[in-house]
């Protein structure tokens, strides 16, 4: 049975407002602002951490036991107390039993003697220290071995690894599978978790033909929707396909109320700049909440940001590269926000370039590329139409706001597709 725990408050419809008289948003304030204004719309449920991977945490997870609960053999051997012991041959006797995980030595070793131990087996009472078996010669009633050896050796403390009510994961970590088995070593049986982020996934334009249908000479295949739900999918979200909206100001209206009912989060792709023809900017405008973000980076310069029925809308560029970048670069870490996450944008890697390049001044660019054999190729042309690049790429390079020349051996950051979780 899982507990449904109380949704956040939802955005402001002012919170994608640019400042007044901006024109060109640098990618560096974009970020800001959407860092500083965006917040957690996803709600919580309490399920068994059974069912948690993949999830985010809503709350932070505390240990339920200390782990291990009882000081423990590290390897097979026998166990004593007697403080360090000094170089030379030791003998001690063997006191009868041992102790094996789950089946404890009932007694008390006394000063001087030792114990069968297994890997695992908690301390018996009045010992310390474990000397492997293979360094023991094994007597009559005794066992012999050659010292030094420090006292705690080979042993292992109750509680070295989690204390009883010490925080093991923070709040906004995504569930992995070595946290299911941190959780289950120190007893943690349920956890508190966001939902996941539904996000709705509309392509718009009458140009638009699904994949295996007959297109005419001027229609293009829909390319943008199979590629943003397959993304949304990796990022852990529930990615929720709305279609294909001609350029029909009604038939737009109803995809996105329908999606404002099915969806915490709208993506569109197309329609997303000042034409005659973007009817996605014209019809959110409409709303009073739309910002047109004119985006001062290659590829994907319009960037529309809106509410819709209190329900946030990335609207991207309809162009696939340039969806694809715009999705990676403000539509993830924004959305990792929206999901309890928290911003994030990947670190990259400072590598040496395998390309000649002369950037000018005044916009950040995003180059497909992949590594080979420790240097960065990027794909043959820069033209956005190239939707080819984008299956050739493993990453991007990414190219600063400012002049830049590149010539083989120059060091570019990499950002690998992998770091966005792809």
């Amino acid at each position: 049975m899982t507990e449904i725990d109380q949704q956040p408050p939802p955005l402001t419809n002012d919170c994608f407002a640019l400042p007044p008289g901006q024109h060109w948003t640098p990618v560096a304030e974009a970020h800001a602002l959407l860092q500083t204004r965006l917040s957690v719309i996803a709600g919580t449920e309490t399920l068994p951490i059974s069912q948690a991977l993949g999830r985010v945490l809503a709350k932070p997870v505390a240990a339920r036991r200390d782990n291990p609960p009882t000081p423990n053999a590290a390897m097979d051997g026998y166990a004593f107390d007697g403080g360090d012991q000094p170089a030379g041959t030791r003998v001690m006797p063997l006191v009868n039993g041992r102790s094996a995980a789950g089946q404890p030595f009932d007694g008390v070793v006394p000063q001087g003697h030792a114990v069968r131990v297994l890997t695992g087996a908690s301390m018996p009472k009045g010992t310390n220290t474990v000397i492997m078996q293979e360094d023991v010669q094994l007597r009559d009633g005794e066992i012999a071995f050659q010292g030094p050896i420090k006292a705690g050796s080979n042993a292992r403390d109750a509680g070295e690894d989690a204390k009883e009510a010490q925080e093991i994961l923070p709040s906004g970590r995504i569930v992995t599978p070595a946290d299911l088995a941190f959780m289950a070593a120190t007893a943690v049986q349920t956890v508190t978790v966001r939902h996941r982020l539904k996000v709705a996934v509309i392509s718009t334009g009458d140009e638009l033909v699904e994949a295996g249908q007959n297109a005419s000479g001027d229609q293009i295949f829909d390319a943008n929707r199979p590629m943003l739900l397959a993304m949304l999918a990796r990022f852990g979200y529930q990615p929720v396909d709305l279609g294909r909206v001609p350029d029909n100001r009604d038939a737009l209206q109803d995809a996105f109320d329908q999606a404002a009912k099915k969806a915490d989060v709208i993506l569109t792709s197309g329609g997303a700049s000042a034409g005659d023809e973007d009817h996605v900017s014209a019809l959110l405008k409409d709303t009073g909440s739309m910002t047109l973000w004119r985006m001062a980076l290659k590829p994907g310069r319009p960037l529309v940001l809106a509410m819709w029925q209190q329900t946030p809308v990335f609207g991207l560029p309809g162009n696939p590269v340039a969806a694809m970048v715009c999705a990676l670069m403000f539509a993830r870490p924004a959305m990792g926000v929206l999901s309890g996450q928290g911003w994030s944008l990947p670190t990259g890697l400072m590598l040496p370039a395998h390309f000649s390049k002369i950037k000018k001044a005044g916009r950040r660019e995003y180059l497909r590329a992949r590594l080979r054999e420790g240097r960065v190729e990027v794909f043959e042309s820069e033209g956005s139409g190239r939707v080819s690049s984008l299956s050739w790429a493993e990453g991007l390079v990414e190219l600063p706001d400012e002049t830049i020349q590149i010539v083989p051996g120059t060091p570019v950051r990499y950002l690998p597709f992998s770091d966005f979780g792809l």
